[in-house]
């Protein structure tokens, strides 16, 4: 299996994109290719002590700037590292495609240069979430602020094709998210989408509140880009405010406590780090596409690269595709 990667995304590039590449070959049994300058990739490489056995390089001196608009990936920065990785993945050269760029440049350069499954609406960035009963799967996370019923109906195929096939959770319970529980709660697009989600043969549980996520009620989390990404960045920000508290509450005459309690905190601390997932599958792609976060360190981009490989595995474009399908023909009858 061949996983492209984007060596010049994110924050940490391409140091430790460079370290969770060399760990993915040894580990996963994965080939990767890079993207990106040459030589500044095997510069870092030798003064790093990296292995490049099993990773090949395509070259191009270009990087997208994450302040540019999302729309330049496809005009001024098709040469730039992210789209080369877009562009190879889409030709056949690889198998899935990874990067810790810009969101909105990556989600724009996956659905004209990759492009998206027959049927699909619209690609959603699809984080997997922390819950007490397991992890959950948000979509969309941001990048469809104006959706329609049936788009969210196609969110919700999307995540349990991803939940099924790389997560193993057969049958997952769907949840759409919303301001009361009740059928007849939210704007009109939560209404017509509760109606179609009951008539979809999917295991939809009906609406959930904000506060039920964390609670791990269902297992796919279902809402248009603007409020999941409201929804997603508490959600951080609540983990960071947590963690912080955590070290104040055993700090001082804590410790000894803290020593008792050891283990369960380191727990709780993995299921929070983001680190431990990768990154946030764009699920409506027709091959695996993952955005790792930003601010990714060699742990984050080796998990990101077994993410993909996961969903390579999983065939999780390939069920999706037979899911539109299957509800296609459903509504023929």
């Amino acid at each position: 299996m061949k996983i492209i990667v984007d060596a010049f995304g994110g924050d940490n590039a391409p140091l430790e994109v460079l370290k969770g590449a060399e760990r993915a070959v040894k580990e996963l049994g994965v080939n990767i290719v890079l993207t990106g300058s040459s030589t500044k990739i095997k510069d870092c490489a030798a003064q790093n002590g990296i292995s490049l056995n099993g990773i090949e390089i395509e070259h191009t001196d270009d990087v997208f700037d994450i302040h540019e608009e999302p729309k330049e990936i496809i005009r001024s920065g098709k040469n730039s590292s992210m789209a080369l990785g877009l562009s190879l993945l889409a030709d056949g050269r690889g198998d899935a495609f990874v990067s810790a760029g810009s969101t909105g440049a990556l989600v724009m350069g996956a659905t004209f240069i990759v492009k998206r499954i027959k049927g699909i609406k619209r690609i959603a960035p699809s984080p997997i979430m922390p819950g007490d009963k397991g992890s959950f799967m948000l979509l969309d996370a941001g990048a469809n602020t104006e959706c329609r019923p049936e788009m969210l109906v196609q969110f919700a195929v999307m995540g349990c094709a991803y939940m099924e096939k790389v997560m193993g959770i057969n049958n997952p319970e769907v949840g759409l998210l919303n301001i009361g529980a009740e059928e007849t709660k939210g704007r009109e697009l939560e209404i017509e989408a509760y109606k179609l989600l009951s008539k979809s043969g999917l295991n939809f549980i009906g609406n959930i509140e904000a506060r039920d996520m964390p609670k791990g009620v269902c297992r796919v989390v279902v809402t248009d880009g603007f409020t999941g990404n409201i929804a997603l960045k508490l959600y951080e920000g609540m983990g960071s405010f947590f963690s912080g508290k955590m070290k104040w509450i055993f700090s001082g005459t804590g410790k000894i406590g803290a020593l008792f309690s050891l283990g369960k905190i380191k727990a709780f601390r993995k299921q929070m780090d983001y680190k431990e997932v990768g990154g946030s599958a764009l699920l409506g792609v027709k091959k695996p596409v993952i955005k790792a976060h930003g601010s990714s360190d060699g742990t984050a981009f080796f998990n990101a690269v077994r993410q993909a490989k996961l969903c390579v595995d999983g065939n999780v474009t390939g069920e999706i595709e037979s899911y539109v399908l299957r509800m296609s023909d459903a509504e023929k009858e």
